[in-house]
């Protein structure tokens, strides 16, 4: 029987990320770090990644890292969605690393897991499978082509990108042209990636790589989508408990009782399905159902709680100066990364061979 509950260790560790992001990532920097032209970051992510050591928290220690598991990497990702942190931290020490750990290219692995290397994978944020993945064109030694919706290219050093040879390729930022796209969520924004003739070193083959990458992305994303759904919970409990209309608290009429009852419900759902999906990755037992069944669950919980944080925080919610919207951008984002609620029950569907007639 698998055990799902948080070890000491996992308590700990979460211990350690809330208290350096309560001290270095709040609300109001966040927002003021959206309306500049500088979105990331980078003092915070050297922090959790150089000084903490969590960039190489899925790498083994042979090959530069920290040996833990997916266990141990979903807690810090719930610590970040709880704090929308704007930082590489699933794009770079997810899925560009899982990425390298499906090739043999133990150098770069070794830098990404030092967190002095940012690394991201040139696939559209929206992608939920290995399939159809768009590519660049290999033509004389030298990548040509245009990518979109590329999460977190701006201040990476080091893209992966597939090309059309079936390689994925290692390309240094200053070798591309990175172009701003407009984003949804303020917090991860995304980057059209175009290469004209850009050189790029072969580390492996993209069909492996970027099926075990965007699982992993899948599984650990609902981690973060459980961090921001707590936190529209906790944040909305606390506020109507404060507000006061005729002069009672707003939280004690009956009817936001049952709305904040429902939504407990489904937090605790989605805290067992995203523990499960990130013990399955951690044992690769039953790896595929467990993290489409998470995805699928995971989404609309992270939207539905957002938006009822929204509502229920009246007037002030409404305000570009409350971080709730910060939040509910983040859940819509999240709800089509990797692959749609609607993507993961098909493909649930088709894994417990439950085809629609």
């Amino acid at each position: 029987m698998t055990d799902l509950l948080y070890s000491e260790e996992e308590e700990a560790l979460r211990a350690a990320v809330r208290d350096l992001l309560t001290d270095h990532c709040p609300p109001a920097g966040v927002l003021a770090r959206t309306e500049s032209d500088a979105p990331h970051d980078r003092a915070l992510w050297k922090s959790l990644a150089e000084d903490m050591g969590l960039a190489g928290l899925l790498v083994p220690e042979e090959r530069g890292g920290q040996g833990a598991s997916h266990r141990e990497a979903a807690v810090v990702l719930e610590e970040l969605g709880r704090a929308v942190a704007p930082v590489p931290y699933l794009t770079s020490a997810v899925v560009a690393t899982e990425a390298l750990l499906a090739s043999d290219d133990g150098e770069l692995l070794g830098r990404l897991a030092s967190g002095r290397t940012i690394g991201a994978l040139a696939v559209g944020l929206h992608t939920g499978s290995a399939t159809g993945v768009r590519t660049v064109r290999v033509e004389n030694g030298t990548l040509h082509g245009e990518l979109t919706g590329i999460a977190d290219a701006a201040v990476a050093d080091v893209l992966l990108v597939p090309a059309d040879d079936g390689g994925l390729y290692a390309v240094a930022a200053d070798a591309v042209t990175v172009l701003p796209q407009t984003s949804l969520d303020l917090t991860r924004p995304l980057a059209t990636v175009r290469l004209a003739g850009a050189a790029g070193r072969r580390v492996g083959d993209t069909e492996p790589a970027v099926r075990r990458a965007l699982r992993a992305a899948a599984g650990l994303l609902a981690a973060e989508q459980l961090g921001v759904a707590d936190w529209a919970l906790t944040e909305t409990v606390r506020y109507l408990k404060e507000r006061k209309q005729f002069n009672r608290p707003v939280g004690g009429f009956q009817a936001l009782k049952h709305r904040l009852a429902r939504l407990w419900l489904e937090v605790v759902h989605l805290r067992a399905a995203a523990r499960a999906a990130a013990d399955a990755l951690s044992t690769g037992q039953d790896t595929d159902v467990t993290v489409a069944v998470a995805q699928a669950y995971a989404a609309p919980v992270a939207v539905r709680a957002t938006e009822e944080a929204l509502q229920l925080h009246g007037g002030i919610g409404m305000t570009w100066e409350h971080p709730v919207h910060l939040y509910l951008k983040r859940a819509k984002a999240d709800s089509i990364a990797y692959g749609t609620a609607g993507a993961h029950r098909e493909a649930l569907a088709a894994l417990a061979d439950l085809q629609a007639p």
